[in-house]
This record gives structure tokens, C-alpha cells and sequence, in this order.
């Protein structure tokens, strides 16, 4: 009976972190509308870093020890600073939906780096499944929308593989620190660098940036950069990186409905046949994980 509520904590917090996540592009694509990918980056480094360190200080948690250092810093670089500012330059060149191609490798690259840094030993039946997986996610990306630039792409390319790594040393930590302490306290870490680039890149004017700017900058702030890794770590340090990350692979999904519903963006009968298939590999990759 434990190890079932275990198991269900773990899936079910990892599943509501992927929610979050899911309208981090969007929110993204419609920020940059009126701010600069460095700002946008900062910025919203500098809300979360604010709200962290609060939580931090009310909740009166212990300071990291120094071999947590060098782990806390590559979560900043990979999904503090790395992730948000390339996607956001990626989103000047490619669309939101071409990007998705690339948020299906994510559970992949995770698992990589859960093998590389958190020393796991998935199955070999599971990088079957992992690999379908983000094929299929692929495969419909691709069919959707075909058109892009090739900076796009390894822009994209390049926050993947960042994101994944902060993913990875990120649930490791975790399992001593606890989730939301190892995104606040890298937020914190990111600080003084995020606020020097803040300065640096504020708007030449504030007239034009519209209101739905100003709430994706909001979005992404508390929810993409704080809020979800609460409960994303959290799934992966009970779940298990390789397996809960497969979760991700419903991101795309997930994006797309966000974006149906608040942009107006129709959304094919493929999508839902595509999920069902995703939801399936999840499954038997979660099983042989």
C-alpha cells in the first residue's frame, strides 16, 4: 500500500509539473512579442528568484553544503538560464508548433543524463519505448507544421540537451535537499548574473508592450520557472528520473490544447490519436523503467 501511494505521489506530482510546463511555449511566444529574449530571461529569472528566496527565508531551510554547489549551478545554467533564453531566441525563427518537435525529445535527453548523472540503469526494453515515444511526438510535430529555420532548430536543439541535464542533477539533489529547494536555491545562485543582464536589456520604452505581454512574463516567471518544479522534482525524485520523465512526452499535448484554447489554434482529430499512442509508450516505459 505505500509503495502504491509512492508510486501515484510520484506519478500524479510529475504529471502536474508537466501541466505547468505545457504553457511555458505559448506563454513564451507571446512574451517575446514585446520583450527581448534577454529580457524575458531575466526577468523572469529575477520574479521566481524573489519569490524563492522568500520562501526560502520564511520557511527558515538550511543553507546547501558545498558539494551541492556545482549540481545547483548546472540546474541554473541548464533550466534556469540555458532552456528559457534559447527557446526564446529559437521563437523568433521557428513557430510554437515546430518547437514542439523538439519538447518530444526532452524525456529522452532526461533519461540520458539520469543514466550519465544520477547513475540509473533503465531496461533495455525501456529506450524501445522512450525512443517510440518521442518518435511518435516527432512524427506529428513534423506533420503539422513543416516549415522553419535552421537556427531554430538547434537553437532548440541546444536547450534540450541543456534542459535535460538540469532535469537530471536536478532530481538527483533533490532527493537530499527536496524539490523546491533545489530550484530556489539555483534561482538564488542565478541572481546577481540575472539582475546585471536585467539591467542591462530593460525595454527602451514600456509603450506597445501589450497586456497579454505582461501576463506571460507573469506565467512563465511563477509557474515555468518555479511553481512546476515544485512538483516536477518532486516526481522525479520519488518516481525516478527515467521513468517519471517520460511524462513529458504528453507536453507537447498538453501545449498544443493550451494553445487551441487561449490562442484560438485549431487542433486536429491527429492530436488526440497521437496522445493516445504517447500515453501508451508511457506506459511501457514507466513499466520496464
Amino acid at each position: 500500500m505505500d509503495e502504491l501511494k509512492a508510486s501515484i505521489g510520484a506519478w500524479g506530482s510529475g504529471l502536474l509539473g508537466v501541466i505547468i510546463f505545457s504553457g511555458s511555449l505559448p506563454a513564451t511566444r507571446v512574451a517575446v512579442a514585446g520583450f527581448s529574449p534577454l529580457f524575458l530571461t531575466s526577468a523572469r529569472a529575477i520574479i521566481a528568484a524573489l519569490l524563492a528566496a522568500a520562501l526560502l527565508v520564511l520557511l527558515r531551510q538550511p543553507r546547501p553544503e558545498q558539494r551541492d554547489l556545482a549540481s545547483l549551478a548546472i540546474v541554473a545554467l541548464g533550466v534556469v538560464i540555458g532552456f528559457p533564453l534559447l527557446t526564446a531566441l529559437a521563437l523568433q525563427h521557428i513557430t510554437s508548433a515546430r518547437s514542439i518537435v523538439f519538447i518530444g525529445l526532452l524525456p529522452l535527453a532526461t533519461a540520458v543524463f539520469g543514466v550519465l548523472r544520477g547513475g540509473e540503469r533503465p531496461r533495455p526494453v525501456f529506450w524501445l519505448f522512450a525512443c517510440l515515444g518521442s518518435a511518435t511526438v516527432a512524427a506529428f510535430a513534423f506533420s503539422s507544421d513543416g516549415s522553419g529555420a535552421l537556427i531554430g532548430d538547434l537553437l532548440m536543439i541546444a536547450a534540450i540537451i541543456l534542459c535535460g541535464l538540469g532535469y537530471a542533477d536536478g532530481a538527483v539533489l533533490s532527493r537530499r535537499l527536496g524539490g523546491w529547494q533545489v530550484i530556489s536555491w539555483a534561482l538564488v545562485l542565478a541572481a546577481p548574473l540575472m539582475s546585471l543582464l536585467t539591467i542591462m536589456t530593460l525595454p527602451t520604452s514600456w509603450q506597445g508592450i501589450g497586456v497579454p505581454a505582461w501576463l506571460s512574463l507573469a506565467y512563465v516567471s511563477v509557474f515555468s520557472m518555479l511553481v512546476g518544479f515544485v512538483f516536477w522534482y518532486r516526481g522525479l525524485a520519488l518516481g525516478g528520473i527515467a521513468a517519471v520523465g517520460q511524462l513529458q512526452l504528453l507536453q507537447p499535448f498538453f501545449g498544443l490544447a493550451l494553445a487551441g484554447l487561449l490562442l484560438g489554434e485549431p487542433v486536429a482529430w491527429t492530436m488526440i490519436a497521437a496522445t493516445g499512442l504517447v500515453v501508451v509508450f508511457v506506459a511501457f516505459a514507466r513499466r520496464f523503467a
